[in-house]
Parts: structure tokens; C-alpha cells; sequence
């Protein structure tokens, strides 16, 4: 059985805005949470600013919440490629050619 992370805490815990930040963004694309109408957080769509040559940029990327939550992430993310690569020789799967 899989195990589903609510998106409310995704969101909160600074995935969201991590995933949009490093990879997303610079890609002219935004992954996006709305409240539907009972106030749960869902992901709707995905923005795409290809076209934009420069991509997305946060506004608020100075704030101490938005700070807070990326040296956060970096945490996690650290601790677990290291596990990664303890466990698996790799820490991001490497795509294999043959």
C-alpha cells in the first residue's frame, strides 16, 4: 500500500516551492496548489512560461518563511542522498544507455 503526502503539508513543508525553485521554474513551468471549494489543497495544473526565455521568478524570496523552508529542504535532501548513496551507489538514478 502507498502512502500519499496531503498536499496542504507538501506545500507548508516547502516541497512545493523547493521543486519549483530548482528545477521548474528555471524551465518556465510552476507546479500549482488551489483550494477547491470544501478548503482542501489540491495540485491543479502546471503553469508553462516557456515561452518566457528568463522563466519563473518568486517575489517573495527574501522572506524569512521562504528562507526557512528551502534550508530546510536542503537538509533533507542532503541527508537523504547520502543514504542514497550508501544504499544504492547513486544519490540521483542514473539513466542507464544500454
Amino acid at each position: 500500500m502507498k502512502n500519499y503526502m496531503d498536499i496542504k503539508e507538501f506545500r507548508k513543508e516547502g516541497y512545493l516551492q523547493e521543486i519549483n525553485r530548482l528545477f521548474l521554474h528555471p524551465m518556465g513551468l510552476a507546479l500549482e496548489v488551489k483550494r477547491d471549494s470544501d478548503g482542501n489543497e489540491i495540485l491543479s495544473g502546471v503553469w508553462d512560461c516557456r515561452h518566457d526565455n528568463e522563466g519563473i521568478a518568486f517575489t517573495d524570496n527574501d522572506s524569512s518563511d521562504f528562507i526557512r523552508r528551502a534550508k530546510s529542504i536542503e537538509t533533507i535532501y542532503q541527508n537523504r542522498l547520502k543514504r542514497r548513496i550508501k544504499n544504492l551507489g547513486y544519490g540521483i538514478q542514473p539513466i542507464d544507455e544500454s
